[in-house]
C-alpha cells in the first residue's frame, strides 16, 4: 500500500534542530509516520497520496512537548496539603497513595495524559512507584491508558522497599520487598519494553528516592536496568531535607551516594536536582546523566530553584517535566515552559537565565535527549517520526505579540488546533480525538472520592 501524506503548509515552524532552523512561513510533509520534509515556503509540487491538506496560516509548528516526569495517579488526590513542604506532604499523602487499585490507576492515568496530550504533548512518561498489595496490575492499567490516548510513552516501573521502619517515609503497608521489586520491574520490561526505533511505549527501571528505597535496591536496579538494555530513572536532590537524610544514613550528599550505587551515567536521568553544587554538576555533565525539571511542582513545594543555566552550560541534558498532579495541579507541561523560564530568572542569572527558545528546547529536544530518544524525536526533521503539534496564536491571547516562539513561551496557554503523534492525530481544535474527556472527568471524580472514602475508614 503507498504511503499516504499529510501536508502542512503557510505556518511558522521552529524546528528546534541543531541550528535552531526557523521559518516564517513553510512546510511540514508527513508521509506515514515520518516528517519527510521540513522547509520554508509551499510543500513541493506533485506529491503523491495526499490525503490532508492543512493551511497553517496564523500557527506555529513545533516538535511535540515531550515530558520526562510525572506521577499519574496523583490526579486523584489533587488540591491536598497545599501549604506542605516535600517531607511533611509525603507523610500526610503517602497513607492515602498507598490504598489505589488498579480502577484508581487507570482512570488517574486517563485523566493525566488527556491533560498534557491536549495541551501539546506528544511524548509521555509516568514514574509509578506505589503497589499496594493486591491492587491488580497497576503498569498495565497505566500502559492501556496511554495506549488509548494515543500518546507515545515511557513508564518508569518505580519500587519502595525503606518504610518507616527502616528510617524512610512510606508507611510499612505501602512498601514491596527488594526481591519482590526486582522481579515485578524485570516482569515489567519483559512484558512492555519497545526497543524499536518508532516504539510506542518503553520501560525504564526506576526505584523511587534515596530516602524510599535501600541502597541494595538501587545497585541492583542498575544493574537489571543495563542488563535489560533499559533506561534509569529516579529522584534526586529535590531538597535540602533530602540532602541531609543522605549524609545522616550515608555519610555523603546525593550525588556521591548515586555515583555509589552506578546511578550516573548516560542512560539515567533524575527528576528536579534542585540542589546542585558545582561539583555535583560536573559529574553530572562529565557522565551525561539528565535531568528532568519540573518548576512548577518545585514552586509548590518550595524546594528551591534549579540550576538549569549552569547545568545547560556544563553540558547536562535537561528536559521538562509536570511532576505528578498532586504538586503540580494544572497537569499541563506547556505551562511548563512559561514557567521555567519565569523561575529560572529569579535565579543568580536573573535575567540572562533562560530566553524563550531555550524554554521550547528543554520541553521538546531536551525531554528526547533525556529520555534516549533524541534521533527519533524532539525536533522536525525529515526521517525523524511525525511527532508535532500546530499551535494556533492569531486570536487575542497573541495577536499583537509579532514572534511566534516568544508568544508561544511568554504568552498565554495557546490552543492546539493539531497534534500528531505517529503521524495520527491525536488532538484536533483543542479536543482530544481518541478519548471522552467529559467521560474522563466523570471517572476521575469518582475515583476520587472513592479514594478519599477508603482512606477515611482506614
Amino acid at each position: 500500500m503507498a504511503v499516504q501524506r499529510i501536508v502542512i503548509e503557510n505556518c511558522a515552524i521552529a524546528t528546534v534542530d541543531a541550528g535552531d532552523t526557523e521559518y516564517a512561513s513553510g512546510h511540514i510533509v508527513v508521509a506515514g509516520n515520518r516528517i519527510e520534509s521540513v522547509g520554508p515556503g509551499k510543500a513541493p509540487e506533485n506529491l503523491e497520496n495526499v490525503v490532508r491538506r492543512i493551511d497553517g496560516t496564523g500557527h506555529l509548528a513545533t516538535p511535540g512537548l515531550v515530558n520526562t516526569h510525572h506521577h499519574f495517579y496523583q490526579w486523584i488526590t489533587r488540591g491536598l496539603a497545599t501549604d506542605h513542604n516535600l517531607f511533611d506532604w509525603l507523610v500526610a499523602l503517602y497513607p492515602t497513595w498507598a490504598r489505589i487499585d488498579e480502577q484508581m490507576a487507570y482512570a488517574a492515568a486517563q485523566g493525566s495524559l488527556a491533560m498534557m496530550a491536549r495541551g501539546g504533548v506528544t511524548t509521555a512518561m509516568d514514574h509509578h512507584y506505589v503497589f499496594p498489595k493486591g491492587s491488580g496490575d497497576l503498569s498495565g492499567a497505566i500502559i492501556r491508558a496511554a495506549r488509548e490516548t494515543g500518546v507515545r510513552f515511557t513508564l518508569a516501573r518505580g519500587s519502595m522497599d525503606r518504610s518507616e521502619k527502616d528510617g524512610g517515609l512510606p508507611p510499612d503497608f505501602a512498601v514491596e520487598t527488594l526481591e519482590g521489586a526486582l522481579a515485578a520491574t524485570e516482569a515489567t520490561v519483559d512484558e512492555h519494553h519497545d526497543a524499536s526505533f518508532d516504539a510506542m511505549t518503553q520501560v525504564a527501571v526506576a526505584p523511587c528516592s534515596p530516602f524510599s528505597v535501600s541502597t541494595e535496591l538501587m545497585k541492583q536496579g542498575a544493574e537489571l536496568a543495563r542488563r535489560k538494555g533499559v533506561r534509569l530513572h529516579t529522584h534526586g536532590s529535590e531538597t535540602v531535607e533530602e540532602e541531609q537524610f543522605c549524609k545522616e544514613l550515608f555519610g555523603m550528599g546525593p550525588t556521591e551516594y548515586f555515583e555509589s550505587t552506578g546511578w550516573l551515567g548516560e542512560d539515567v536521568w533524575m527528576a528536579h536536582c534542585v540542589h546542585m553544587n558545582d561539583s555535583d554538576i560536573a559529574a553530572f555533565a562529565r557522565t551525561r546523566t539528565g535531568v528532568a525539571h519540573c518548576p512548577s511542582s518545585n514552586a509548590r513545594l518550595a524546594a528551591g530553584i534549579a540550576r538549569v543555566p549552569d547545568m545547560l552550560a556544563a553540558g547536562v541534558p535537561v528536559g521538562l517535566g509536570v511532576d505528578g498532579t498532586a504538586s503540580n495541579e494544572s497537569g499541563e507541561l506547556h505551562t511548563e515552559l512559561r514557567n521555567a523560564l519565569l523561575i529560572n530568572r529569579l535565579g543568580a542569572h536573573r535575567e540572562a537565565a533562560l530566553n524563550a527558545r531555550q524554554a521550547l528546547r528543554l520541553g521538546t529536544y531536551g525531554g528526547a535527549q533525556v529520555l534516549g530518544r533524541a534521533s527519533q524525536i524532539g525536533s522536525l526533521e525529515a526521517g525523524k517520526l511525525a511527532d508535532l503539534v500546530l499551535w494556533r496564536l492569531d486570536t487575542l491571547a497573541h495577536a499583537s505579540i509579532a514572534d511566534p516562539v516568544t508568544a508561544l513561551v511568554f504568552g498565554a496557554a495557546a490552543p492546539v488546533t493539531l497534534s500528531l503523534v505517529n503521524g495520527k492525530p491525536v488532538v484536533e481544535d483543542s479536543r482530544l480525538l481518541n478519548v471522552d474527556e467529559d467521560a474522563i472527568a466523570r471517572s476521575t471524580r469518582g475515583e476520587a472520592q472513592r479514594l478519599a472514602r477508603i482512606a477515611a475508614q482506614a
